[in-house]
C-alpha cells in the first residue's frame, strides 16, 4: 500500500507462496525465489525473518534457513528494498524505521507504535525523522526531568488476533514483548492494532508480519529511476 501511495499509476504485483485472500493489489501465489523479474521496475522484499529473530535463541527453537542472502542475489542489477527485523545481516546503506518515526498511533492518540524495522536499499536514502518513544520531554512535578509516557502498541503474532502492550515499557519490537511488572498489562484489540498500523485490510495474524504502509512510502519516494 505504501508503494501504491508514492506511485499511483504503478501496477503492483505481491508473489507469496501462500494465499493471501486480504491482498489489496495483483497477487500471485508463487515461489518469490523462483517468479520471474523480468519487466519490474522495482523489487520490495521481505524474506522471512525467523532466521535473525531474537526468538532464534530460545531453547526450543527451530532452525531456518537463510534466505535473505540468496534474495538479495536474486536482485542484483534491479532498483530494490529488503526488509528484515534489527540482527538480520544488512548491507549498507541500512536505515531503521519506527512507528514514532510517523507519528503512528491508536485512533484516541493514547498509545503509539514502536515497531522497528531494518530496510537495506540499492539506493541512497535521504535523511529520516527522529524517532520519539514515549512521547515528549516533560518537566516532572519533583522539578526533575520525566517522560510524558504514552501506551504501546505492540503487534506480533497472537491468533486469537489480541496483543498486549505494557504501560510504559520502553518498546515492543518483532513480534514478542517482553514482560513489564512495573505498571500491569492493556490488551488492545485488532481495530486497534490496524489502526496504529494504518492497515485496514488484514486480520491479527496478517498484521504481525506486515509493515506500515508509513515506512514503504517514505522509502519509495527515495527511488529515482
Amino acid at each position: 500500500m505504501g508503494l501504491h501511495r508514492a506511485w499511483p499509476d504503478a501496477m503492483i504485483t505481491g508473489v507469496d507462496l501462500h494465499p493471501q485472500k486480504n491482498y489489496p493489489f495483483n497477487f500471485v501465489q508463487a515461489d518469490a525465489m523462483e517468479y520471474p523479474l523480468d519487466g519490474f521496475d522495482f523489487i520490495w522484499a521481505s524474506p522471512p525473518c525467523q532466521k535473525f529473530t531474537a526468538l532464534r535463541t530460545m531453547p526450543n527453537a527451530k532452525s531456518h534457513a537463510d534466505l535473505l542472502t540468496p534474495t538479495r542475489e536474486r536482485l542484483r542489477g534491479i532498483p530494490y528494498c529488503i526488509e528484515n527485523v534489527e540482527g538480520a545481516p544488512m548491507f549498507p546503506p541500512v536505515l531503521i524505521l519506527c512507528g514514532t518515526m510517523f507519528g503512528l498511533t491508536t485512533k484516541d492518540g493514547r498509545a503509539e507504535l514502536r515497531r522497528h524495522r531494518i530496510f537495506e536499499t540499492s539506493f541512497p536514502v535521504g535523511l529520516t525523522p527522529p524517532c520519539n518513544h514515549n512521547g515528549h520531554l516533560v518537566i516532572g512535578s519533583y522539578g526533575g526531568h520525566g517522560r510524558d509516557r504514552r501506551r504501546t502498541v505492540g503487534v506480533y503474532g497472537d491468533s486469537a488476533g489480541i496483543s498486549h502492550a505494557r504501560k510504559r515499557s520502553i518498546g515492543v519490537w518483532g513480534h514478542a514483548g517482553g514482560s513489564s511488572v512495573r505498571d500491569g498489562t492493556q490488551q488492545f484489540s485488532t481495530e486497534q492494532r490496524r489502526e496504529a498500523m494504518g492497515i485496514s485490510w488484514m486480520n491479527g495474524n496478517e498484521l504481525s508480519q506486515a509493515v506500515p504502509p508509513a515506512y514503504s512510502e517514505f522509502i519509495a519516494r527515495q527511488v529515482r529511476f
